[in-house]
């Protein structure tokens, strides 16, 4: 996680030295095209000292004078600005560019991190985990009903109405993830489509600006226990601190993690700080509900039914029929 990181920091780095050169070049272009550009930069510099001057020296009649400086200073820049304005240029032309205005490309804002660094650690996870080429293909687009019967089954509506209920609920899920108020919990048999629909939520809203991460529970919990164990305590906060504060977290294959002390504890803490917090889930389980009860805590289990759609999946494994169709 530390690694990640720090990546995040050089990526950070290099996009500050690519603006400030693109700016400088600008900026070049400029003196050489409008030379009294160049002049009045240099009066607004002379101006900028003499008022640290002021401050510091604190003269007799400091505001006034202050004030009069301030007055030519905004006198110099509309100069500049219609300059080049009239010469075809932005009036923001000269000025650096940055990836994030909110940070400006530090990563961190009031000294914590800036939204866009969450983001970017993600997408490192993602490139990690191939998450970001797999979303390319299960997307919405993608999502096929005739691979569901349209038969009734077992005394219930039939698969194929079961799956477009659920991926209505999935659909508003994403439209009003904002306001909405309880995640979503997948159970039901392997091969009905649980982790292709968590991957098309994920990319609706990472086409959105939110931030998604996806883990499964072997992977959330294996995860925890290497952070924990690294000689690097800080590690184990920010990788913590991510699952905590991101928008959305997927946790695939709920029930194929080992089932220990540490592993109970650590998705309890995880999904009662997430859900303390308002922020939302996508869990999904092989189990039947009957065998989550058995294997996990009764305070994480209340959590769950307190704060989630459950939402079964049933029918026969699309996977065969989609091999057969292929």
């Amino acid at each position: 996680m530390n690694n990640l990181v720090q990546e995040v920091l050089r990526e950070y780095d290099m996009l500050r030295d690519k603006s400030l050169k693109e700016a400088l070049s600008r900026r070049e272009e400029v003196y050489r095209k409008i030379p009294q550009i160049s002049q009045i930069d240099d009066k607004i510099k002379e101006i900028g000292i003499e008022i640290s001057k002021a401050i510091f020296l604190n003269p007799q009649n400091q505001k006034e004078f202050l004030e009069n400086l301030r007055h030519k200073l905004i006198y110099l820049k509309k100069e500049k600005a219609e300059l080049l304005r009239l010469n075809g240029y932005p009036e923001t032309y000269m000025e650096q560019e940055y990836e994030c205005n909110i940070c400006k490309d530090t990563g961190f804002v009031n000294n914590k991190r800036c939204r866009c660094f969450e983001q970017k650690l993600i997408n490192l996870y993602y490139k990690q985990s191939s998450i970001e080429e797999i979303t390319k293909i299960e997307n919405f687009d993608n999502f096929d009903y005739h691979l569901y019967s349209d038969k009734p089954y077992k005394g219930k509506m039939s698969p194929r109405e079961n799956i477009k209920t659920i991926v209505e609920v999935a659909k508003d899920f994403i439209d009003y993830f904002d306001e909405e108020k309880e995640s979503l919990f997948f159970y039901g048999d392997s091969g009905l489509g649980k982790t292709f629909l968590s991957h098309c939520v994920a990319k609706e809203l990472l086409d959105k600006g939110k931030v998604v991460l996806y883990r499964t529970a072997p992977d959330l919990v294996e995860g925890l226990r290497l952070n924990k164990l690294n000689s690097d305590n800080d590690s184990y906060y920010e990788y913590t601190d991510l699952l905590r504060e991101c928008d959305l977290l997927i946790i695939d294959d709920l029930g194929t993690e080992p089932i220990t002390p540490f592993s109970l504890q650590e998705i309890f803490s995880i999904v009662n700080a997430r859900l303390l917090a308002n922020k939302k889930f996508i869990i999904s389980t092989n189990l039947p509900l009957s065998e989550v009860m058995n294997i996990y805590p009764e305070r994480l289990c209340s959590r769950i039914l307190g704060n989630f759609k459950l939402l079964n999946f049933y029918g026969d494994d699309i996977r065969i029929k989609r091999k057969t169709i292929n």
